[in-house]
């Protein structure tokens, strides 16, 4: 019995390069912080917050993790790994980005996160077309079989 792999049907094929794109967008965000010096990213953020309600001993340590989850989560949306759990993960990551910068009334940067929170609810919506991934059963290890 010969197996010939199966084509992807496009919708998948689809949904796998948003998920991808999404994903190195997201990873790039937080391994270029982290190449270019986390120092320098967190005196950023503080100096960009200091007239804001938030203060700095709130700021500075969602600095310090803010790279570390972005290049996490980029990283398995990439890959397709608990797909699910990275998209909503990455969807409440989001959120929070979207309140600080709402805070700091920068409404441009605000209309950019709606987009990627768009782009998070619709792949979100989308998970049946997520074949294409370490989630799926072609992917994973097979079990032995029982005669």
């Amino acid at each position: 019995m010969v197996l010939t792999p199966r084509r992807p049907d496009d919708s998948s094929l689809a949904y796998a390069l948003l998920r991808v794109t999404l994903g190195l967008n997201i990873f790039m965000h937080g391994t270029s912080r982290l190449l270019g010096g986390i120092g320098n990213f967190i005196s950023g953020m503080i100096k960009m917050f200091q007239n804001t309600v938030l203060p700095t001993a709130v700021v500075a340590p969602f600095g310090y993790a803010l790279p570390w989850l972005e290049a996490g989560l980029g990283l398995l949306i990439i890959i397709g790994f608990r797909t699910r759990e990275a998209l909503v993960a990455g969807a409440l990551l989001m959120l929070a980005l979207t309140f600080g910068t709402a805070l700091r009334q920068d409404w441009d940067v605000a209309g950019v996160q709606l987009l990627y929170s768009a782009v998070y609810a619709a792949l979100i919506a989308a998970l049946r077309y997520n074949s294409l991934s370490v989630d799926q059963k072609p992917f994973a290890r097979s079990e032995p079989r029982i005669k």
